[in-house]
């Protein structure tokens, strides 16, 4: 019979408590928990192995681009994720989640379009989160 893997927990290094609120972009190396709010964008160094975890009172409004995301809470905006993307029962997506491995509970939400990718390195993220590969090239 299937039995998932034990995960390994991840280390915390930055925690924004639930009476926190940021307004701008955050970028950010090795684990970080969020309880509170951001306003802008959230980033890792894709080739860093980082991990965002948000809670279930959480929000992010702004992109994300990480390489392994855990959500419980909301995020407004698109998730690029390098490596896995894990979504709790109270996750909600309001955009586009972009994903090599994604693990999703009952309950999740995503408000916006499931992209699988291949592994791939971070040039080919960081041309995906520029727009490039917004359509087929060519068409009038």
């Amino acid at each position: 019979m299937f039995k998932p893997k034990p995960s390994k927990k991840a280390e915390i290094d930055t925690l924004v408590g639930a009476k926190t609120r940021i307004n701008g972009d955050v970028e950010f190396v090795g684990g970080f928990h969020l309880d509170g709010y951001i306003n802008g964008n959230v980033r890792s160094e894709l080739d860093s192995g980082s991990t965002l975890s948000v809670s279930e009172q959480g929000c992010i409004e702004g992109s994300v681009i990480v390489t392994h995301m855990v959500l419980n809470g909301l995020v407004k905006g698109d998730i690029e994720a390098g490596d896995r993307v894990e979504l709790g029962p109270k996750a909600r997506v309001l955009g586009s989640v972009h994903y090599t491995t994604i693990e999703t509970a009952v309950g999740a939400q995503i408000n916006g379009k499931l992209v699988h990718r291949t592994k791939a390195g971070p040039e080919s993220l960081e041309t995906a989160a520029d727009g490039a590969d917004a359509g087929p090239k060519g068409s009038a």
